[in-house]
This record gives C-alpha cells, sequence and structure tokens, in this order.
C-alpha cells in the first residue's frame, strides 16, 4: 500500500522521516511517498484533505480535527521551542504596527493572538523569509519560528517576547507546535500501523544520528550544519516518540484556549490516536 506522507524539510522533520522515506526500518508493508513543503502550505493543502498522513500546526489541527486525528508520535513539542517575537529595534509593537507571520494557520500565529490581541495587522510569509524582511523590507516586527530561534541575533534583531515561555510559564506544560496527523477515513489498523513506523523511524534518527546528514542538507533553509544540530536537538525530544500524558494534557490545554480565540475549532473529544 502506498501513501503520500507531506512534511517540512526542516531539519527535525527530514532528520526524523529519513529512515522510513529510505525504507530503513519495517514499514509493515507500506510504501511512503514523501511531499516536502513549507508548514503552512501544508496547513492549506490539509483543507483540501490533499495528504493522507501530514504535518500539521496544532493551529491548524484543531480546525481540522474532524478530519484528522493526531498520532502520538512525530509531534514537534517541548520546553524552550516556541516562537519568538522580534524587533529591528528596541521598541514594543503597537496596534498599528505590522507583524510578520509564518502563516496564519500556525500554532506561532495563535500564541501570538493570545497573548497579543491588539496586534492584528499581519502580513504572512514563508517563515525563511521573514528574518530578510525585517533587515531589509522595512518591517520592524516578525514572529519566527523553526531555524529563526538560533539565527536572530546574527541577523542584529532584539527579543521581543518568547511566545513558549509565556506559555510555559502560565501552564507548565510543553508548546504544542505541531504533529503529524493522519485521514480518519484510513483504517484504525493503518493508523496505527503507521504511527508504529512513525516510531521506528524516530529512534533509528536518534540511534543513528548521522545516518540522515545528506537529507538534512539538501533540505534545510539554513547551511550551517551547527544550526541544523541545534534544531535536530531541541524539536527532535522524547516527545516526538510518543506524546506522553503530559504532552497529551497540553495539547487539550492548547485546544481549549486556543477555542477562546478561533472559532472554527471543531468540536472533537478525541484529538488524539489512542
Amino acid at each position: 500500500m502506498e501513501l503520500k506522507f507531506a512534511y517540512s524539510p526542516c531539519p527535525n522533520d527530514t532528520f526524523a522521516f529519513h529512515a522510513l522515506t529510505n525504507n530503513l526500518v519495517d514499514c509493515e508493508g507500506i510504501i511512503f511517498s514523501p511531499v516536502l513543503m513549507d508548514v503552512e502550505q501544508l496547513n492549506r493543502c490539509a483543507y483540501d484533505q490533499k495528504y493522507p498522513i501530514c504535518k500539521l500546526s496544532y493551529n491548524a489541527y484543531f480546525t481540522l480535527c474532524d478530519k484528522y486525528i493526531m498520532l502520538r508520535s512525530g509531534s514537534a513539542l517541548g520546553y524552550n521551542n516556541g516562537p519568538l517575537l522580534v524587533s529591528n529595534n528596541l521598541t514594543d509593537p503597537t496596534k498599528d504596527d505590522t507583524i510578520l507571520i509564518p502563516g496564519i494557520h500556525t500554532t506561532a500565529n495563535l500564541l501570538l493572538t493570545i497573548y497579543f490581541p491588539h496586534l492584528t495587522k499581519k502580513r504572512e510569509l514563508i517563515f525563511s523569509q521573514i528574518e530578510n524582511y525585517l533587515a531589509n523590507k522595512g518591517f520592524n516586527y516578525g514572529l519566527l519560528i523553526h531555524e529563526g530561534r538560533f539565527t536572530y541575533k546574527q541577523k542584529n534583531l532584539e527579543l521581543i517576547a518568547d511566545l513558549g515561555e509565556i506559555w510555559q510559564k502560565e501552564n507548565n506544560l510543553p508548546i504544542p507546535l505541531g504533529g503529524i496527523a493522519i485521514n480518519r477515513s484510513l483504517s484504525k489498523d493503518i493508523q496505527y500501523k503507521v504511527e508504529r513506523v512513525l516510531r521506528r523511524s524516530i529512534q533509528f534518527a536518534i540511534d543513528n544520528p548521522t545516518a540522515s546528514q545528506g537529507y538534512v542538507m539538501d533540505n534545510a533553509q539554513e547551511i550551517e550544519t551547527s544550526v541544523q544540530q541545534k534544531h535536530i536537538s531541541l524539536f527532535v525530544n522524547d516527545y516526538s516518540l510518543d506524546i506522553g500524558q503530559e504532552g497529551s494534557e497540553a495539547i487539550y490545554k492548547l485546544y481549549s484556549t486556543g477555542k477562546k480565540f478561533n472559532n472554527l475549532f471543531r468540536n472533537n473529544p478525541e484529538l488524539i490516536l489512542t
């Protein structure tokens, strides 16, 4: 059976899913056909149910949880890895300032809406373009995700707020950023198979950290190996293997909190495959 699997070209995803993409682990008869694209593109494709398995921001997933269900393996979820609101000056943004964001459907934008509800003027960009626009295009404020956490100081940008840190202090829980969702139309048997293969692939990556170096390098936005390794170390962790009880609590907490700000969230008591 062949299934298209859409995920991002970011180092944590290419590191984690290199093994299943290259059939280096037992895939239980499933042939995974990878499709790589920016996280906000993935979110938008999911509204058309274009791919049976796809990486989704949790903000997008909560609006699609009637069509998809989140697997327990494959999530980017943890501490000290949330989005950063940055500036090219030392002033705080006002309601009249435009904030560059990596996508309306991203969890980063949801957190910005929760903690800075007055910042409603937003412009969407591919996440890797935001730092450049702050440096050269006349914009003053941006929301950084992925590698931006490690490179913004080099671009002479100032930290306004670490949204993940605010979340952690308020809730004493990790921040759920994105995860791997599978279409609910597929049988439970297939859903469980895919979840097992994901876990094997991630475990293989952890046990063989250099095996995916070429694949990671070929797809990364940031070419410095040290930045890629920091990215992987931060976003691939125990929660990636299995969300666990604490991760589950974090996901349901983000769902209940975010629902107050996004009326498109679907009502579904089963957000995670059990």
